[in-house]
């Protein structure tokens, strides 16, 4: 088709030019350049043009962040229509458009070994209800010209969504503790199991009490078996593709801004299809409806 397209271009400035010649250099049929320039766009052809404008434009606006499950349910919302997952696939094939994937760094958190507890959790990251059980965890980050800042997050495994977070400068137990305590008030009556590594802070004494005073069941990772905590860190895994990655940051304040702006999207608008199409939020606010 980009063929045809030259040589009808090429012929509509040169009127003197031999079509039968442009054919023999760009290797096509005369009478399949004669074929292409009487056809007809068919009203699926025309469909998949528009879809294409929209999945071009949901791509630049999301950072290039969503594979085609995703965007088949940004488009069937946006266009209010039912599109299917093979459609939009093949049309962002044609694109060239591919959602960035993300690798294992393979890390682990160093353990100080004081009040260790159990992995009650066990890899059993389903919960009937909002509340039952957390997974919480702190990463690294970097802006400026080496400055370090940390991201404390508490997931809940019902819906996915993100309780309560603290940005912080320092990786000490005060980041956790404020943390905990946000988790505490947005949800007053949560008694849940929380999940953790077996990071200093985690197996703090504070922390200990701190948990103990909110009736929170504490559970913890083994040793370097970072899957253990496989939901905290499929969370930060897509806050640092999806959005950490994509830009160097400069200052603390502009770090902060994008991590509020990701977590809000993340919990209200990042359409996820074991919440059944829904947002996190959306989930949660469905079930205590």
């Amino acid at each position: 088709m980009e063929s045809f397209q030259a040589i009808k271009e090429y012929a509509d400035e040169q009127k003197e030019a031999s079509i039968s010649h442009l054919c023999r250099i760009l290797k096509v049929s005369r009478s399949g350049y004669y074929k292409w320039l009487r056809h007809q766009e068919t009203p699926s052809e025309q469909e998949n043009t528009r879809l294409i404008d929209v999945i071009k434009a949901l791509h630049s606006q999301h950072n290039g962040i969503l594979g085609y499950r995703r965007m088949t349910r940004f488009v069937n919302r946006k266009l209010e229509t039912n599109y299917n997952k093979k459609r939009i696939r093949r049309l962002m094939h044609i694109l060239g458009i591919r959602s960035i994937i993300r690798r294992s760094k393979g890390y682990c958190t160093k353990t100080s070994f004081v009040n260790v507890e159990d992995n009650i959790l066990n890899r059993d990251f389903t919960a009937t209800a909002p509340d039952q059980k957390w997974c919480t965890d702190v990463m690294f980050l970097k802006y400026g010209i080496g400055c370090k800042a940390y991201l404390s997050a508490i997931k809940d495994l019902y819906d996915g969504s993100i309780v309560a977070y603290v940005v912080g400068q320092f990786n000490d137990n005060e980041l956790v503790f404020e943390t905990l305590r946000k988790a505490r008030k947005a949800n007053p009556e949560a008694t849940p199991l929380i999940h953790s590594d077996r990071g200093s802070q985690y197996t703090s004494k504070d922390y200990y009490r701190l948990t103990t005073k909110y009736q929170m069941i504490r559970s913890m990772s083994r040793v370097g078996k970072w899957i253990d905590n496989a939901p905290t860190e499929s969370f930060f895994g897509h806050f640092k593709t999806e959005c950490y990655d994509l830009k160097k940051y400069k200052t603390f304040e502009e770090l902060v801004s994008d991590i509020d702006a990701y977590i809000y999207f993340y919990n209200h608008q990042r359409f996820q299809e074991r919440n059944n199409g829904l947002a996190p939020l959306g989930m949660r606010n469905k079930a205590v409806a």
